[in-house]
């Protein structure tokens, strides 16, 4: 009597048991086809914007007719691929976050502040939502010059992105947390906005007080708490706009336009995919095995060659990241073979990433040029000897470790073999100087010359080193448009955040407090390293520069702090904190393409780090590194 029941149970189990795998294989299937119909339009949108940009180029240099909606059309184009690449970036879970202290929790509570990270999103994105649609419709009146069509072409990308984004964050919680994670999580998430709602008539009599409760306390909170940092600002600039001002919603969402808008940030897709084919081409390995036949019998030389190689591919595919991954692999092998340590090697990578921050073409140059108004032109130029003298200082401390290195089983490259390497090398050597030769010298704009450096690097790769594999476009340009979704987006949101921390007056209270500091000059410059050494390892370089760019250049120059000048010593400041461990991400980035563990490369790194503080020191006082090959 007793079986029947337990069959029961057993054939109730096992229905439930297929109802949820069932349930859980129709999720999938939506997100497979939800990834689909975003990174293949995502993908032909960043190959539309090259070709397009690149035809603009051919006509108005080699048939002096230019084309005159090229710009306009690759604005729309941008616009759009931008969002769908925060949608596939939101999907792949890669858009910037601070895990350092979130790495360091239990499993639970890790995923507990994962899908808290993912129903915080979610939330703004469901409240920015009917703005987005209003802003968009609003646009509806206003034809663009050149096209002549209504600009609701170009802002319904907004509404679009936010509801795909919505439909990504939904289908990642039941996907990644069991049910009753998520419902805690969300739980959470609906508590606590209505809790500020509901808080709304005591905060606005609180004044200034209420920056420190948002732009403090909620987006430190959410930042610490692991929440993307894009996600995390718009949520504080939501809340301190709605809760204590009149502002209109759709003002926030047309100063995150305006942010992720400018044209000049069409070149950070280009130099993204432009870093990728140089990787792709073997171009990147080229440059690499040339510097190592000529100093690799040199004690210490493939450390050399580590410096060197990511001084010339830095800046170039607007990632550190795949800076590291595309030099790291080439010389790691032959340098355990020769005895170096792996927490050695894995220091030396992360601070090499510091050291080239301000190496042109740098996003980050091009991202201050944009929310700045400083010339590019001038920031590539004044950003060459600054990454030199940084780079020497990292070169002493090579010296100093390998001065007793063994190299009696190093045989020396000859002459004949250094000649070959160069001659192989020479096309992949070249490209970088051309391309930062073209902006500063006023040939082409950072936008055209990623073009031409793409179309360059396509023929080098066919012809020359016959390496172009045709299937890895696609994963290319995916990547490309996922990585650019993610910083874009971090950038419409840090330039909604910048505009309501200036409405609110505290632009003008930190102009005051900042000129009316001892020290003047130096002063300024001695805080300005502190506090972006801070932000950089909590933000990293380009949420950080379009956040407080716009508030800080100002002051620079009322104190009179040469702007590229000003502009070096910042980035350098923030390299140096996105790579310092504890919680420089870019660290813990470098050991896992290293492959290492980041505990071993912790002591060894304090050298590197004493060395690049003592090079960004000289750089902030010798203004002639970064202003002595401007001109007048």
């Amino acid at each position: 009597m007793s079986a029947a029941p337990t069959l029961g149970m057993h054939g109730a189990r096992e229905q439930g048991l297929a109802a949820s795998t069932g349930w859980r294989a129709g999720v999938d299937t939506l997100d497979r086809w939800l990834g689909r119909l975003t990174e293949l339009p995502a993908a032909g949108l960043v190959l539309a914007d090259i070709v397009v940009l690149l035809a603009g180029v051919v006509s108005r240099y080699v048939f002096h007719s230019p084309l005159v909606w090229s710009d306009e059309l690759a604005g729309i184009m941008f616009l759009w691929m931008s969002m769908l690449g925060a949608v596939v970036a939101l999907r792949r879970g890669e858009h910037m976050r601070m895990t350092a202290f979130v790495a360091k929790a239990s499993p639970d509570t890790r995923a507990f502040l994962d899908v808290l990270a993912l129903a915080a999103s979610l939330a703004f994105l469901l409240l920015v939502a009917h703005p987005a649609f209003e802003y968009a419709s609003e646009e509806a009146i206003v034809v663009t010059p050149a096209l002549e069509i209504s600009n609701a072409w170009r802002a319904s990308a907004l509404p679009v992105g936010v509801g795909l984004m919505v439909l990504v964050s939904l289908l990642r919680l039941l996907r990644v947390s069991t049910a009753g994670r998520t419902l805690a999580a969300l739980v959470l998430v609906g508590v606590l906005c209505g809790a500020f709602w509901w808080m709304a008539p005591m905060l606005v009599p609180l004044g200034k007080l209420n920056l420190l409760i948002f732009f403090g306390g909620v987006v430190g909170a959410c930042v610490f708490a692991g929440v993307p940092i894009a996600f995390s600002f718009a949520l504080a600039t939501f809340g301190f706009l709605a809760l204590t001002t009149k502002t209109p919603m759709l003002v926030l969402v047309g100063r995150m336009d305006e942010g992720m808008s400018h044209l000049i940030l069409l070149a950070v897709p280009l130099f993204v995919f432009l870093g990728l084919l140089i990787e792709m081409t073997g171009m990147a390995k080229a440059m690499v095995q040339f510097l190592a036949s000529l100093l690799g019998h040199v004690r210490g030389g493939l450390s050399y060659v580590l410096i060197g190689g990511m001084y010339l591919v830095s800046g170039i595919s607007g990632s550190k990241a795949a800076d590291m991954a595309a030099i790291a692999p080439v010389l790691f092998p032959e340098m355990k073979k020769r005895g170096a340590r792996p927490g050695d090697l894995v220091a030396l990578l992360s601070t090499t990433g510091a050291q080239t921050e301000t190496i042109p073409p740098s996003i980050v140059l091009i991202t201050i040029g944009s929310v700045t108004g400083v010339s590019i032109a001038a920031l590539f130029t004044g950003g060459l000897v600054p990454g030199l003298v940084l780079g020497v200082a990292l070169c002493t401390v090579v010296w100093w470790r390998y001065r007793h290195e063994d190299l009696s089983g190093v045989e020396r490259a000859s002459g004949r073999a250094i000649g070959k390497a160069f001659v192989y090398a020479l096309p992949a050597v070249a490209l970088p100087f051309v391309i930062r030769a073209a902006v500063v010298e006023g040939v082409a704009t950072a936008t055209e010359v990623s073009t031409i450096g793409i179309a360059y690097s396509v023929l080098a790769g066919l012809l020359l080193y016959r390496q172009f594999d045709v299937k890895r476009l696609l994963p290319m340009l995916i990547e490309t448009a996922a990585l650019s979704g993610a910083i874009i987006f971090i950038i419409g949101a840090a330039t909604g955040m910048a505009w309501g921390l200036t409405q609110s007056g505290f632009a003008h209270d930190l102009a005051a407090a900042m000129e009316a500091m001892p020290g003047g000059k130096a002063g300024f410059i001695a805080v300005s390293v502190v506090a972006f050494l801070v932000l950089g390892s909590v933000l990293e370089g380009i949420p950080a520069i379009v956040l407080f760019g716009p508030l800080m250049f100002p002051i620079a120059r009322a104190v009179g702090v040469h702007e590229v000048h000003y502009a070096m010593v910042v980035v350098l400041a923030m390299g140096l904190g996105l790579f310092a461990p504890p919680f420089g991400v870019g660290y813990y980035a470098a050991c896992a393409i290293g492959k290492v563990d980041p505990v071993e490369g912790i002591r060894p790194i304090w050298g590197y780090l004493v060395a690049l503080m003592v090079g960004l020191v000289l750089v902030a006082a010798v203004p002639w590194f970064s202003t002595g090959f401007l001109g007048k």
